[in-house]
């Protein structure tokens, strides 16, 4: 198709979502293809990873990796904006955006895969989609089969029996903070979607899917699964609020970001680089310990260039510091 990106995804991938919901928003021409085993050839044509999403381009070109594809797409289509023109605002749009993708995915993905009940129902919707024209045995054996592989994976998250109860508190404590900022607003910023919405929306719409935490979100977090969903068709209704409409319940969210995951995120860099199999850092006073992440260190240096690239930082590092944010960066 001449001029239409191709976005080869799953609606069970919060990447995949976050590409499709920013494309949806920037109207990008685009056609949604679910990735599965009668499209894995054409899918290997622009995938260097076997990993979704996969973006190609019209002219040819394969995109991986969500927050590139989004940067990528702000350049061939940078209307309508998803960065608030104050450089303090926008930088804490991006910091969000990364708090989403790193710390929101391992409360999804330890939840996904931790309960039977999200084990079975999670593995049977990825084997009928991998597979939608097989037979009912087919698709049995294929989801134990994921089932199986995917539960072994709990490392990569730091998922164990020692930290579940911690992740659950991380969880419960993060939609607490949403319930009151989104109680007043449709975005985290205002009337209209910022960078940030993207990447933490899709992964809370991605635990609204699912048994265990969609129950929890459609019991006690009604204002949080609302905006989830809006962010699958997201609209600008507006403008971008300024700093003093935001701080008072936007402040709560953004020292979740760095008591937890900014802490989290320096205790992995810092495994990496001494070659450390496991570290254990202090969070909200409970230990939290997984072994490092390479790609976890990888993004949070460019979220430190990006923080370099700010130039007037005088209220940003204001922010930061009471937040307790700054010292990471």
């Amino acid at each position: 198709m001449a001029g239409v990106y191709r976005i080869f995804g799953s609606e069970m991938s919060p990447y995949s979502v976050k590409v499709r919901s920013y494309c949806r928003y920037k109207g990008v021409p685009h056609q949604w293809i679910v990735r599965n085993a009668e499209n894995e050839s054409e899918f290997k044509k622009y995938a260097k990873l076997p990993l979704v999403p996969v973006v190609a381009t019209p002219e040819g070109q394969g995109l991986q990796d969500s927050t590139p594809i989004m940067e990528y797409i702000d350049r061939v289509f940078p209307k309508p904006t998803t960065h608030p023109e104050d450089p303090t605002l926008d930088f804490l749009s991006v910091l969000i955006e990364e708090f989403g993708d790193e710390w929101g995915n391992k409360i999804m993905f330890h939840h996904r895969w931790w309960a039977e009940v999200d084990q079975i129902a999670t593995s049977h919707v990825l084997a009928r989609a991998m597979m939608p024209h097989a037979d009912d045995e087919t698709v049995a054996n294929m989801a134990n089969a994921v089932r199986e592989r995917m539960t072994s994976r709990g490392h990569f998250v730091g998922s164990s029996a020692a930290t579940a109860p911690l992740i659950r508190g991380y969880f419960e404590a993060l939609i607490d903070v949403l319930e009151v900022h989104l109680d007043s607003r449709l975005y985290l910023f205002g009337a209209r979607p910022a960078f940030g919405d993207f990447g933490l929306a899709a992964q809370l719409y991605e635990c609204a899917i699912d048994p265990t935490l969609g129950g929890i979100l459609r019991a006690r977090a009604g204002h949080t699964l609302s905006w989830c969903y809006r962010m699958l068709e997201p609209h600008n209704d507006g403008h971008f609020e300024d700093w003093g409409t935001l701080r008072g319940t936007l402040e709560p969210l953004l020292e979740i970001v760095g008591h937890y995951f900014l802490a989290w995120s320096a205790a992995n860099a810092e495994a990496l680089a001494e070659g450390r199999e496991t570290f254990t850092v202090q969070l909200g006073g409970e230990a939290y310990s997984q072994a490092p992440q390479k790609y976890h260190a990888k993004s949070l240096k460019a979220l430190k260039d990006k923080y370099a690239a700010v130039k007037d930082r005088s209220t940003l590092d204001s922010i930061l510091e009471r937040t307790g944010c700054k010292a990471y960066l």
